[in-house]
């Protein structure tokens, strides 16, 4: 039974399908495959970089391996000599180039187009016609308003008439003889503002007989006698009445004036007879001032000016006062702005169907043409102006202060490899926006010569803040909370707390570029100073970690002390 059972078990393994053939699993890459993958992605402009971060690795890493270890008895400084050399503050990051100015032409109306005489790459000026649409359906509607700007001109220049009224004028030649109003005087429409007489003509109106005053006609020469003195003086007839009247004796008769040029003596209480042609008057008659005016507010206001006297001599439209009017004003300002009114509205409609563009550029989009039906809203065309080029960046609020408009920038981009450009900061605007708790603030850059830039592309900027040039300077790292730099001195003996052999010196400060500051009292060329490096800076940290190449120094040990500050 057991042999049986043995032979069972045998026999289903020899029953049972063969295993599946398995594939070999994939080998990863090891950790240095996968850096070299990683630095061939990377971008020809981080080459450099890549490759000093990769020698760094290979120093550290042979450091280390080398089992080499500073001594324990004090911190490893730097030194480096207080040096003259330039130095250039700035900010720099990276954002997106745009056109001077852009606009998207948008169709307010609907229906064909008809003309469309541009492509994508033409340069327009402003106001080139772009497109024009059927506006046939609209002739009723541009009528109308072309009816209401004809009416609201109408209206307007009513109310400029009204206006100039305020200037009061004489209605006709004469003398001042009474001004009842002052400056400063308050006046309403239609009150007296003063009394014109023409003393320089005389009228006098003399009955004659009825069929001689038939033939008597106007602008005939008439003879004028004097009752006083009999002096005959020449005037012309001026008016004859049509109505009869009837005079003692039953006498009818018709009155007809005559105008006599004053020679100085006449007055309303001289008498006198005329002859017209072969007919004589039958009475005599005073003498009248041919015009006795009185002159009336246009409108009510304050009277400003006076610009004659009581005596004055005016001639005929002269102006002899101005008022002002705040209600008149009024309605001038509302019937100008009526006037505007429909005069955008008719060219607003007649626009929306021939349609300009609004700038000078480029086209660089073009939506529809000639035969195109279009919908009111539809987006046209768009030109930009790539006279320049413009980029907002953002800068922190705790750089912004730095940033002025004026400041020169430098520009590149990956898309012109080899090229840098200049920029200038032409806003810095003071409202800020806040994300996470960090504000910045929008900062305009535009660049004149665009040669191999177009709008769209990513770019670097780099924004000279501060620039001096032949300073002394040290490494910024060496500078100490409370401007305190630490300086070789062999005969110094620590008694400040530094190390023995150095001395701290109290220094003031210029301006700094990260890597250098500038030293304005307190070192002097040649000086040696000494500090421990921090991991950001790239002249010191990296002449430690290669052996002091690149920071002009030289890495020593100093005796056990604390740094102090």
């Amino acid at each position: 039974m057991e042999d049986t059972q043995e032979q069972l078990e045998v026999q289903d393994l020899y029953d049972q399908e063969p295993p599946a053939e398995q594939e070999p699993p994939v080998k990863k890459p090891n950790f240095f495959r996968r850096c070299l993958n990683s630095w061939k992605k990377w971008s020809r402009k981080k080459k450099i970089w890549s490759v000093i971060a990769l020698i760094l690795v290979v120093v550290i890493l042979s450091r280390l391996l080398s089992g080499g270890r500073q001594a324990d008895n004090g911190p490893t400084y730097l030194t480096a000599a207080v040096e003259r050399g330039n130095i250039t503050s700035s900010l720099s990051d990276s954002g997106t180039l745009e056109p001077a100015d852009s606009y998207t032409v948008t169709s307010l109306v609907s229906g064909e187009v008809l003309t469309a005489d541009f492509e994508e790459g033409d340069v327009v000026e402003k106001d080139t016609l772009l497109y024009s649409i059927d506006s046939s359906d609209s002739t009723n509607s541009i009528e109308r308003t072309q009816l209401n700007l004809d009416q609201a001109q109408r209206n307007y220049d009513r109310t400029l008439e009204t206006q100039e009224d305020l200037n009061v004028k004489s209605t006709e030649a004469g003398t001042v003889t009474e001004l009842l109003v002052e400056v400063g005087d308050e006046v309403i429409a239609g009150q007296e503002l003063a009394q014109i007489l023409d003393r320089d003509n005389m009228e006098l109106e003399v009955p004659f007989l009825r069929d001689e005053a038939a033939s008597i006609s106007v602008g005939q020469r008439a003879t004028v006698t004097l009752d006083s003195t009999f002096e005959e003086l020449s005037g012309t007839v001026t008016d004859v009445s049509g109505a009869d009247v009837i005079l003692s004796g039953n006498r009818i008769v018709r009155y007809v004036t005559v105008e006599v040029p004053n020679p100085g003596a006449l007055t309303e209480t001289t008498a006198a007879t005329a002859m017209v042609g072969d007919y004589a008057c039958v009475a005599s008659a005073n003498f009248s001032y041919k015009a006795q005016t009185s002159i009336t507010a246009p409108a009510a206001g304050d009277v400003v000016d006076i610009y004659v006297h009581e005596g004055s001599e005016v001639g005929r439209n002269q102006v002899l006062m101005y008022i002002q009017s705040d209600d008149v004003q009024d309605q001038v300002d509302n019937a100008y702005n009526s006037l505007r009114d429909a005069e955008i509205a008719l060219e607003t409609q007649e626009n929306n169907y021939n349609i300009t563009s609004p700038i000078q550029g480029t086209v660089v989009e073009k939506g529809f043409k000639a035969g195109d039906n279009v919908s009111s809203g539809s987006t046209l065309c768009t030109v930009y102006d790539l006279s320049y080029l413009t980029m907002t960046v953002y800068v922190d609020e705790l750089d912004i202060s730095s940033v002025a408009v004026g400041q020169r920038v430098t520009i590149t981009a990956d898309a012109a490899e080899g090229q840098s450009y200049e920029g200038v900061v032409t806003t810095v605007s003071i409202k800020g926006t806040t994300n996470g708790g960090v504000t910045t603030y929008p900062v305009t850059i535009r660049i004149n010569e665009t040669d191999g830039l177009l709008p769209g592309m990513n770019a670097d900027y780099e924004i000279i803040t501060a620039q001096a040039d032949n300073v002394l300077r040290i490494p910024a790292a060496a500078v100490d909370r409370g401007n305190r730099v630490l300086v070789v001195d062999e005969n110094a003996d620590g008694s400040d707390g530094a190390p023995e052999g150095y001395r701290y010196q109290n220094v003031t400060t210029g301006i700094t570029d990260g890597d250098w500051i500038e030293i304005t009292d307190g070192l002097t060329e040649g000086d040696t100073i000494a500090y421990i490096p921090s991991s950001n800076d790239s002249s010191g940290f990296m002449g430690m970690m290669m052996g002091g190449m690149g920071g002009g120094g030289e890495m020593v040990v100093a005796p056990a002390a604390p740094m102090g500050g």
